[in-house]
């Protein structure tokens, strides 16, 4: 029988339906929903799989256990209790990277990394029958939550955010991350075959993520992953038949029309390069331009955008002009949906409707709304059709 295994992929917080259905789609169990992350199970092609081809989690922890602490000493036992050795080779550098808690008697981060690394040591000692540990091999990074009193130690396999594709290597001045991208365009109608516009493209990421959608690349494609080279627990093999797999998959005959426009030529080419990284350059046309400008002559299409918000005093004065600005090109666009994330509070009144839906998402650490204005759905027969 393969060992199954426990995993744990944390998203946005508000996203987690979205990771749900992409959890789902690749065939593995769902074990729990929380707020911000999902726990499922799978065989070890599952850490491979999962790195390599989900797009809206920020990475993928293979859980190593989970028990209840209310002091140091149960934190201690708890953590010494999981079999390290059969995961950790004897010159594995690991180290705990992150511990966050919530509502538990345990809540000084660094106390708690220090101690559960002290714990990992004794484990190991009592092993490999050494006193200290070189910790000059493969890296082996450690999370751990803790809620309500709960603890959860996972193996970071990812290394660097899943949001960092191995694309943007330009990024404008207030990006938005590509898994959050990703997420957003999964949570709209949207399909290759429809048009996609955005107004403010900065440097590329929603018309990329689209792109990379519609022609079926996988995000994971062009990076590595820590557990690369974790050859105790997952084979070589195993991460080359999951690149094998993204390979076959990729649809590089699909026509589609998605544009991105900004008012800065600089940001433009960035966003070009940025594309032609991904892979998708050809399937996108870039170009500098304002959004009053915005016309289409296709019907049906979709403005999937993350307009400025103001984050600076000067820049929120120009905000009421800006969105309304939006709202007056929006309505020229009499069939069409448009869908914006942003965290400007009167964005309604000055676009000039009310949303047909609106979803409170946490863009890093800001407060945002994904605001969604649906047009009427194309007529059964008239699917619109590439030129």
């Amino acid at each position: 029988m393969e060992n199954m295994y426990e995993l744990i992929a944390p998203c946005h917080f508000g996203l987690e339906s979205v990771l749900k259905r992409e959890i789902l789609d690749l065939g593995y169990e769902i074990v729990t929903v929380e707020d911000g992350r999902i726990t499922f199970r799978g065989d070890v092609t599952a850490i491979a799989r999962a790195n390599i081809f989900i797009r809206t989690a920020e990475r993928i922890l293979l859980k190593m256990g989970s028990f209840r602490a209310t002091d140091f000493d149960e934190l201690f036992e708890g953590t010494k209790a999981i079999p390290w050795e059969e995961f950790l080779p004897r010159d594995a550098k690991f180290w705990v990277t992150k511990a966050t808690t919530n509502k538990s008697a345990l809540f000084s981060a660094s106390a708690i990394q220090s101690i559960v690394k002290k714990a990992i040591v004794e484990r190991m000692k009592q092993t490999y029958r050494v006193e200290r540990f070189e910790e000059d091999g493969d890296e082996y990074p450690i999370r751990v939550f803790i809620f309500k009193d709960q603890v959860s130690i996972g193996l970071d396999t990812s290394g660097t955010s899943l949001h960092k594709r191995g694309y943007r290597t330009l990024v404008g001045k207030a990006p938005i991350s590509e898994t959050l991208a990703a997420a957003l365009l999964m949570l709209t109608p949207w399909n290759k075959d429809r048009v996609l516009v955005d107004p403010f493209c900065g440097s590329g990421t929603f018309p990329i993520e689209a792109a990379m959608i519609g022609a079926n690349i996988a995000p994971g494609m062009m990076r590595e992953f820590t557990a690369d080279c974790w050859g105790k627990v997952v084979p070589k093999k195993v991460w080359y038949n999951a690149y094998d797999e993204a390979e076959d998959m990729i649809r590089r005959d699909v026509q589609m029309n998605i544009q991105g426009y900004d008012l800065d030529p600089e940001i433009v080419k960035c966003a070009k390069a940025n594309a032609k990284a991904a892979g998708v350059g050809d399937y996108i046309h870039f170009q500098a331009r304002d959004v009053k400008d915005l016309r289409h002559p296709k019907h049906y299409g979709f403005i999937i955008t993350n307009p400025p918000y103001g984050e600076r005093l000067e820049e929120k004065e120009a905000l009421p002009a800006l969105y309304k600005t939006i709202g007056e090109s929006f309505a020229n666009l009499p069939d069409w949906s448009m869908y914006l994330i942003t965290s400007y509070e009167d964005a309604e009144k000055y676009i000039g409707r009310k949303a047909d839906r609106n979803r409170k998402i946490y863009n890093g650490m800001i407060k945002s709304y994904f605001y969604q204005f649906m047009g009427p759905k194309p007529p059964k027969n008239k699917e619109p059709k590439e030129q």
